[in-house]
């Protein structure tokens, strides 16, 4: 791993928010995580509750994003989504905005919102982050599995419209499965 990535990575488990790259203000910095682990249905098998280290893995993250100057915050309308953005909301007083990935013309609208400058938070799924990040023009790298969820995409979309994308870790390595999104 190159030691830019390690140092990032490293800044980022001590719960600092590290930069992509050096921001200016006219750029967008656009940070995409899947929702943490869920624990079993209590309800609505589709609409699960984070678990006890999907919980904990919130506000890992909400920690690590504290000092990132972040603007605004999205998630979709599920549970598992909103309990990862509300960690994050609670720490910088920022309200969850929801959006729903089936919409397109509203995620062409939230596409240009995440492209606008500021610094943008958006919780999602492991079919929808991967492919948002590539919306933005970064790179995925690779599908999420089900099992995964200690990916952080860092996107900058500069003011001139150059695209820099950084994959992170943060929190441990996912030890739960889930079945769900």
């Amino acid at each position: 791993m190159p030691a830019a990535i390690v140092g990032l990575v490293t800044l980022l488990a001590m719960g600092l928010a590290a930069p992509a790259t050096a921001q200016e203000p006219g750029d967008a910095v656009i940070y995409l995580v899947r929702h943490a682990e869920t624990g079993p249905p209590d309800g609505n098998p589709s609409d699960a509750p984070l678990s006890q280290v999907g919980r904990d893995r919130a506000w890992r993250l909400a920690i690590g994003l504290a000092d990132a100057g972040l603007t605004s915050v999205h998630s979709t309308d599920l549970r598992r989504t909103r309990t990862t953005a509300e960690a994050v909301a609670a720490t910088t007083g920022l309200e969850v905005e929801i959006y729903d990935p089936s919409d397109g013309p509203a995620m062409e609208a939230l596409l240009d919102r995440l492209r606008a400058p500021g610094r943008h938070l958006v919780v999602g799924h492991s079919n929808t982050t991967p492919v948002l990040v590539e919306a933005l023009g970064g790179d995925p790298v690779s599908p999420i599995p089900e099992s995964e969820y200690d990916r952080l995409y860092v996107v900058t979309v500069t003011s001139d419209g150059q695209v820099v994308s950084t994959l992170l870790r943060y929190g441990e390595p996912g030890s739960e499965h889930d079945a769900s999104l």
